[in-house]
């Protein structure tokens, strides 16, 4: 018999999103019967908390979040970091020292927001974003001259480095290049990202640092997740439940299965098993 679950932590693009990166209606109206119950929404994502849409932050239930893979836990009625797991300014800096010997478009997440460049920002396709995420990009990146410049005279920590590849094929060579680097998290949201943390900062820490601050027992938290960044979330909860579209890397990781995040999983397994 499963658990009165009090949070559930939902990962954004892949899972509670569609494709076209849309809150359906089907899932906002589970949020809400959840949110009814008492039971915590946790958006837990891969996105700087700027990257959360106002149509989420709105919902009754959400006031905490997961953001840049669990490099911070934020506040969001009061915009605040309740706990930060950050890479320091060397580590930053190497990372991008080793992603810059490849063809790639790189950007540090600094403060809640990401910091670009306008060679990268020009041209975005030659990089594999889609239209729809080069809306959310837009959206969501301070541009500077350069961002290895900027990085080195602020000193500036980065809650996380994400990396897209203009040659996917180059991934695991980057990964493995990378991880010469102490002190690292690497994971994988997209078949042509890497997405670089502090080795402590994963959705799972974050959760179950959360779930502690709001003395909610671990059984009794729920979380949903599509991509490898999600794997340590989806072990930690009570319940981890993988995606429809999930890789099977990440089903194996899950306690269950939902359906696709087009065919709102998030919300057909929610009247199933939660209302």
């Amino acid at each position: 018999m499963m658990n009165q679950i009090c949070l559930i932590a939902l990962d954004l693009d892949g899972t509670l999103l569609d494709s076209e990166k849309h809150l359906s209606e089907e899932n906002r109206r589970a949020l809400e019967q959840c949110a009814r119950l008492g039971i915590h929404i946790v958006p837990a994502t891969g996105r700087a908390v700027d990257g959360i849409p106002g149509i989420l932050r709105d919902l009754p239930g959400v006031r905490y979040a997961i953001t840049t893979n669990g490099g911070a836990v934020m506040d969001l009625k009061t915009n605040t970091p309740l706990n930060r797991c950050v890479l320091t300014s060397e580590q930053a800096l190497k990372v991008m020292d080793i992603a810059r010997g490849y063809h790639v478009m790189y950007d540090p997440y600094v403060n809640g927001r990401g910091i670009t460049q306008p060679d990268f920002f020009e041209h975005m396709e030659e990089f594999g974003l889609r239209p729809v995420l080069q809306e959310m990009v837009r959206a969501t990146r301070d541009v500077v001259p350069d961002i290895y410049q900027y990085m080195e005279e602020t000193k500036s920590s980065a809650e996380k480095v994400n990396i897209f590849l203009a040659a996917p094929s180059e991934k695991e060579v980057l990964r493995e290049a990378l991880s010469v680097v102490p002190g690292l998290a690497i994971s994988s949201s997209m078949y042509n990202n890497l997405e670089i943390n502090a080795q402590d900062a994963t959705k799972g820490n974050a959760l179950l640092w959360l779930a502690d601050y709001l003395s909610v027992p671990v059984a009794s938290t729920m979380a949903f997740g599509d991509g490898e960044n999600d794997i340590p979330m989806l072990k930690a909860a009570g319940i981890g439940i993988a995606m429809g579209n999930a890789s099977d890397e990440v089903k194996a990781a899950a306690d269950d299965i939902t359906l696709t995040n087009d065919q709102f999983g998030v919300a057909a397994f929610i009247r199933d098993r939660v209302l």
